[in-house]
């Protein structure tokens, strides 16, 4: 998380999650992890890194939905006047999925609380929805929004119609994963 200096994604999302539980006595019943997974010919050090990290998630229980990043070639205005061409990844149907799980677990009260680590504004319908939910099945429901707090974080809202939990640099250095899951390099001999 750049907010708190780091350079990728370290956090364990077991801890992360069993963290914001504990802190307000809720009992995890499962986590559900959604990325978007970067092409072996655009970035293989990156490609190799999610291939790992995701089968580690998987073997720790963490349900995993990935989608392959979509590329685009778009041309980039430089400072200076000039323009050059450049190959942008986007995540495309990462948010609908979750957002649909989310729906669906409520529906089919399979949850009370969803806790969503991102601050992505577009899943402020998925806090809606679950209201209405609530209010038609007559049942306790809440969406949280989790997300990281520093003088450096660029964002400093949760989602909008959610409860936000705000993580400081202690609180997620205390649910890193210390494990590196780059991918080993061949050694030509």
């Amino acid at each position: 998380m750049a907010a708190f200096g780091h350079h990728h994604p370290n956090f364990d999302p077991v801890k992360l999650t069993d963290a914001v539980c504990g802190t307000y006595g809720w009992e995890r019943k499962g986590i559900r992890f959604y990325t978007g997974t970067p092409g072996a010919t655009e970035s293989p050090m990156w490609h190799g890194y999610w291939a790992n990290r995701l089968l580690a998630m998987r073997r720790q229980g963490v349900l995993v939905t990935s989608r392959p990043v979509r590329y685009q070639s778009q041309t980039i205005n430089l400072p200076d006047g000039s323009s050059r061409a450049a190959t942008i990844g986007h995540e495309k149907g990462i948010d609908v999925r979750l957002a649909l799980d989310v729906v669906r677990l409520a529906r089919q009260r399979q949850m009370d609380v969803a806790i969503i680590f991102s601050q992505d504004s577009d899943l402020a319908e998925v806090a809606a929805e679950v209201k209405d939910i609530s209010l038609a099945q007559d049942q306790w429901l809440k969406v949280v929004s989790a997300f990281p707090t520093s003088p450096t974080a660029t964002a400093r809202r949760g989602i909008e119609g959610t409860d936000w939990v705000r993580m400081d640099r202690a609180f997620y250095d205390a649910c890193l994963d210390p494990k590196d899951y780059r991918p080993v390099k061949s050694i030509k001999v």
